[in-house]
């Protein structure tokens, strides 16, 4: 492994690669290492030496931080100040299994890089919406900064967010600034208990048509409730929405909240610390965590589908699965084979979204691609991006198809 301790080390290790024709596999902590399609790349560049908060005004809402900086030590820095990123990166670890001496932890260009988002993506946005600048190095070696400390600060081709989501295949980052928010006061979750998955469905949207600003919204079915809260939720399939703010704001939210949703079905209310917890183990997918190689899909869809998705492939394959983001996001874990092609063709007969193989076994991986097949218009232009960028094809060549 290639570890720079500077951006000018990083450059002058890609400038050598580049002229020597020797292929990279740019990471941070290498905790969602086995994702993606095989790379054929000689050394791994990390940036896990390339640390610091550069800069940091919490009056600002901003935050500059080198690549390899660990999330944990960030979020404890905003902790002080009663600030977080909005968009809740989630924790590989556990569905990736890359716990232990032999992986890193969490780093900050880590999760821009590969564009981490939880459960309050669909109201705060994914990582990349929180971006401001980047400095990267490209496939020739050379520096680039992109972006700045404002958001008007976009000409242009806006690389900052062209390499959010890149995982690594257009460049090195070697730094980010990303804008943070406040800490809710308080929050409170709503829980439905007893719901189907597609009265579920039915629920959430509900739910998110009410002038009460839920920031979570998830439905987590019989085979999976169990192992949320070490199995202290209400018997029955469980539906989950949050809400968080004022503490006097909360409370009369919630009220208004638990009014509509009596209608569906039983009503009980987690506090705060539960509902962190919670919450936590969503964005984690802790049900997933389960130390097996099983193929774990993370599919994309509208939320009226969701469900649909699943009670059709159900009748044809084994698989457990719940649901964030209002049911758009369907966290699905095959028993067996990934059946790629079946789950492809019900998405696209659904109106279309977007499914990853988050996790299955070297020989899987191998034989299945693990992104979405791109449309051939953006195929032609994201080979046309990668060619300014990585000339040489230097960087993780193959991981995303």
């Amino acid at each position: 492994m290639l570890i720079p301790t500077s951006e000018v080390d990083a450059a002058y290790i890609i400038r050598n690669a580049a002229s020597e024709g020797k292929r990279l596999a740019p990471c941070g902590g290498g905790t969602r290492a086995g994702f993606g399609n095989a790379v054929d790349a000689a050394e791994t560049l990390s940036s896990r030496s390339l640390t610091g908060i550069v800069d940091y005004g919490p009056a600002e809402m901003v935050m500059t931080a080198r690549a390899g900086t660990l999330v944990a030590e960030i979020e404890a820095i905003l902790a002080e100040n009663r600030q977080m990123m909005a968009f809740e990166p989630m924790d590989h670890r556990g569905i990736m299994g890359t716990h232990g001496a032999s992986f890193g932890e969490p780093t900050i260009g880590g999760v821009f890089a590969a564009n981490v988002s939880g459960p309050r993506r669909f109201v705060a946005g994914a990582a990349r919406d929180s971006l401001l600048g980047i400095r990267f190095i490209n496939g020739q070696g050379q520096a680039i900064r992109a972006g700045g400390r404002v958001m008007k600060n976009v000409t242009g081709l806006d690389l900052t967010k062209l390499l959010a989501g890149s995982h690594g295949t257009l460049g090195f980052l070697t730094e980010v600034t990303f804008r943070v928010l406040p800490v809710p006061q308080t929050a409170e979750t709503i829980v439905i208990s007893g719901l189907d998955d597609a009265a579920a469905a039915k629920a959430m949207a509900a739910a998110m048509a009410l002038p009460v600003e839920v920031s979570g919204a998830a439905h987590l079915p019989a085979s999976v409730k169990g192992r949320f809260l070490a199995g202290a939720l209400p018997e029955g399939e469980a539906t989950v929405l949050r809400l968080e703010g004022l503490a006097a704001s909360v409370a009369v939210r919630a009220e208004k909240l638990t009014a509509v949703m009596e209608a569906f079905g039983p009503v009980y209310r987690l506090g705060l610390e539960e509902s962190k917890e919670l919450w936590r183990e969503i964005r984690d997918v802790h049900p997933y965590a389960d130390g097996t190689q099983k193929p774990l899909w993370r599919v994309s869809v509208a939320p009226s589908a969701g469900h649909q998705l699943v009670a059709a492939l159900r009748l044809e394959a084994g698989i457990d699965a719940f649901y964030d983001w209002q049911g758009g996001l369907v966290w699905m874990r095959m028993e067996a084979d990934p059946e790629t092609e079946l789950l492809r063709r019900y998405i696209r007969a659904l109106g279309g979204g977007h499914a990853t193989l988050m996790r299955a076994s070297d020989a899987v991986r191998a034989e299945t691609p693990a992104f979405e097949p791109l449309p051939d218009a953006v195929a032609a232009l994201s080979a046309r991006v990668k060619q300014k960028l990585d000339p040489a094809g230097i960087f993780s060549p193959g991981k995303m198809g």
